[in-house]
């Protein structure tokens, strides 16, 4: 024997079952992103929108192509640099002496004129 509920096949509180209600979806078009590790992504888009030339891998978070024979390379990441490993690319040790040096001499200038 039945249970007595009438309305089976759905929960309380469901929305509409079927497009009549929602209205017709959007027509789609699937394209597929390979990444550096042959990780192949399929998203979907409206038929009339712009596709992304790279699309971000889920599995890895590499970027992905659409040229399966030729994925987009990984970044390359680089270390944290902080200043001073700046300036001593753009400097050499005698150049901080000299730029020391005048930057002393013009501190130790000032200081000599009397108040």
């Amino acid at each position: 024997m039945g249970s007595g509920n009438a309305i089976r096949g759905s929960r309380v509180g469901a929305g509409p079952m079927g497009e009549a209600e929602r209205g017709e979806a959007a027509p789609r078009v699937r394209v597929s992103f390979w990444c550096a590790n042959m990780h192949e992504t399929r998203p979907s888009f409206a038929s009339d929108a712009a596709v992304p030339e790279y699309w971000d891998c889920p599995r890895c978070g590499l970027p992905a192509g659409q040229d399966e024979s030729a994925p987009p390379a990984p970044p390359r990441n680089e270390p944290y640099k902080t200043h001073l490993a700046y300036v001593k690319e753009r400097r050499s040790d005698t150049d901080g002496a000299a730029i020391l040096a005048e930057a002393l001499e013009r501190l130790r200038s000032n200081n000599r004129t009397p108040w």
